[in-house]
């Protein structure tokens, strides 16, 4: 059976407690989440941090936490820093990745969202894949638009990005990309023949979260992301208790289109990061 990676992304820039009282704020809550996460399947995290008031924070500080925090208490997880803009000072956005993560989130234009112009401006697009490759950090190139693999290829004959990138294709986003099957047929198209060697991903954004899985494993993706970040429900009617709640929806998921869950070692040997060292 064809080994899926599970990336659960535990609690974003978006929802608050109020929203659902389940979403991690604090590096201690985000640690314990994690843990629960892993237990329940995932081999991938996606980090963001907040601020006390649970504002989007560049703390490098809160980062280290988070990422030492998990790197104890879930062996060979692999941790995925964001630079992601939503509520952050540009120039800060890459300040963690001195810490090394093994992978981070990579943006490669800009694109509305319902609030703000999510702006990923060429110059610091750039700074940013820059810095990933000579920390030897995994980018994920975050799609929430056909031109954005463009930007991508861009990178790559530039040498900014090698030729085997992990491609994330965020689907539902108002404003963006709507969540259509067409649409993702089209852009995993434009992919593979852009980057015939990458791997690959789709996020649906909230109650789109199941039936983008579904699409995606359908197509033999490499990976399914879930998590509070993305979407906070089980049902309409049902907040989610936890992120391993959602990962345990993707582990049956993944069963039922007859694939298994990817232990850390494979996620780490499909992504490219370095394999688990013992300790």
């Amino acid at each position: 059976m064809k080994p899926v990676i599970i990336a659960v992304a535990i609690t974003g820039s978006v929802p608050r407690k109020k929203d659902n009282p389940a979403v991690p704020i604090t590096p201690a809550e985000q640690i314990e989440s994690t843990q629960q996460a892993y237990e329940a399947g995932a081999t991938l995290v996606h980090i963001h941090v907040r601020n006390d008031d649970e504002t989007p924070s560049s703390d490098p500080e809160r980062f280290a936490a988070v990422q030492a925090g998990v790197a104890r208490h879930c062996p060979g997880m692999i941790i995925q820093f964001s630079t992601g803009g939503r509520g952050r000072d540009p120039s800060q956005r890459s300040s963690a990745l001195g810490l090394r993560p093994d992978m981070a989130s990579l943006s490669t234009g800009s694109v509305n969202f319902p609030s703000i112009v999510y702006e990923n401006h060429t110059s610091l697009v750039e700074e940013m894949a820059g810095k990933m490759k000579a920390l030897g950090i995994r980018p994920e190139i975050e799609v929430f638009d056909l031109s954005h693999l463009h930007g991508a290829r861009r990178l790559a004959d530039k040498e900014l990005l090698d030729d085997q990138p992990h491609i994330q294709f965020v689907m539902g986003v108002q404003n963006a990309l709507p969540a259509e099957e067409r649409l993702l047929d089209i852009l995993l198209k434009e992919a593979r023949h852009l980057f015939p060697n990458s791997t690959w991903t789709a996020a649906g954004i909230g109650r789109h979260q199941a039936k983008v899985m579904d699409w995606a494993l359908v197509r033999g993706a490499d990976a399914v992301r879930t998590g509070l970040e993305d979407n906070i429900r089980i049902t309409r009617e049902r907040l989610a208790s936890s992120n391993a709640e959602l990962v345990e929806h993707a582990v049956l998921a993944i069963e039922r289109h007859g694939h298994r869950i990817a232990t850390p070692e494979e996620a780490r040997a499909l992504l490219g990061c370095q394999p688990v060292t013992a300790s």
